[in-house]
């Protein structure tokens, strides 16, 4: 088993604007190389000038305005932590938004939800595995935020945004998917990471699906939302609708194509690696595995190798380009009731977890460790270098 670190954490505190700009400070170096990469593909996909780009990423921050002013400062602070105008990371945060219709495809992910029927704890939890640009790896890292309310969050995410897969003070968590739709357009709408921070700034469930839901979109995508109160539903996102679905036997799966009927063409289907079975097998592990289901297993189904290395546990391609190369970068094992964040580095087959409980991070950092991988790498993914 590879000695990788534990994910890096920070911890910032005060009214968003602050907390923005505590991790724009800590994280400058990663912010700036990520507005680069993405600065590069807006300009050789999208075709966008300097000046294009800006007049861009103004809209999207006047957006982030109307939809929340929560978001809106944090993104501010985030410029203003980082030296950099907040155009750029309002921008940064509408990248799929930009990006739509220019063969854009970064791949990915495979959530479940399982219900606290289904769990040995009896607490909700939600997984997944976030498959992305191994060229992005180290522009990665957790955060935890308090408010001048008291409201905590962690959240995996990337340089320059606020959340990805995460959980609340209020057991309120998220993870979510890549879609595409034929109904999707480049365009002003409330970008897609924009939802995920506003359902994780939200105080319960009902609260947390308007922030998702109560929007004007231009982009597909997924989100699966759940509570620690013991409830989980998946919100597929698109165009002027959106589609549900709910757990099967207490276990809700979800991958990369429309389980609901939304009305639209799916565009993302076809292409996706291994989407159309990562779902149905990741339901059928966790629903075989044992009746009441232990944390072990779960981390087990999302260590799975079928269609290696196309899995549900990605590995890079070696013949890929670097900068194209895609893996799971993350894997991430949620307990919304006790508010537990556990998260392995590339690849869960070849680490553990590191863990961290939300009331205690900001006094106690120092993470534990869990969920060891105990099965030994096959030939296949011992060949495989991240």
């Amino acid at each position: 088993m590879s000695g990788q670190a534990a994910p890096r954490l920070i911890v910032a505190r005060g009214t968003p604007r602050e907390i923005g700009a505590q991790i724009g400070a800590a994280t400058g170096a990663e912010i700036q190389a990520t507005l680069e990469h993405y600065a590069r593909r807006f300009s050789a996909e999208a075709r966008l000038s300097r000046d294009e780009h800006r007049r861009w990423g103004e809209t999207f921050l006047r957006v982030a305005g109307d939809y929340s002013a929560t978001v809106r400062d944090q993104l501010i602070g985030l410029a203003e932590g980082a030296g950099v105008e907040p155009y750029a990371i309002a921008a940064l945060n509408a990248r799929t938004e930009i990006l739509y219709g220019t063969g854009y495809h970064d791949d990915g992910c495979t959530t479940a939800g399982i219900m606290p029927q289904r769990t040995a704890n009896g607490s909700t939890y939600l997984l997944q595995n976030w498959d992305w640009r191994v060229a992005l790896k180290d522009t990665t890292f957790v955060i935890a935020t308090e408010d001048t309310t008291g409201h905590r969050v962690i959240s995996l995410t990337e340089a320059g945004m606020m959340a990805k897969s995460g959980l609340n003070s209020a057991g309120i968590g998220v993870c979510a998917n890549l879609l595409a739709s034929d109904a999707d357009r480049a365009g002003i709408g409330v970008p897609y990471h924009y939802l995920l921070r506003g359902a994780l700034e939200s105080t319960n469930l009902s609260r947390a699906m308007t922030a998702i839901l109560n929007t004007e979109r231009v982009a597909s995508g997924n989100i699966v939302l759940g509570s620690g109160e013991g409830e989980v539903i998946d919100l597929e996102v698109a165009p002027g609708t959106f589609g549900r679905v709910l757990p099967e036997r207490g276990i809700l799966t979800h991958s990369n194509h429309f389980q609901s009927a939304i009305g639209h063409r799916d565009a993302f289907a076809p292409r996706s690696a291994l989407t159309l079975i990562r779902d149905t097998r990741m339901h059928r592990l966790l629903d075989d595995a044992a009746p009441l289901l232990t944390e072990d297993q779960m981390a087990g189904a999302l260590r799975d190798h079928l269609s290696f290395p196309e899995s549900i546990c990605r590995h890079a391609d070696p013949a890929a380009a670097p900068d194209t190369a895609v893996s799971t970068l993350y894997s991430v094992v949620m307990d919304l009731t006790r508010k537990v964040f556990a998260i392995a580095p590339e690849n869960a087959c070849r680490h553990p977890y590191t863990a961290w409980q939300l009331d205690r991070v900001f006094d106690d950092p120092e993470p534990e460790t869990v969920l060891d991988p105990r099965t030994p790498h096959t030939r296949a993914e011992e060949a495989v270098t991240l």
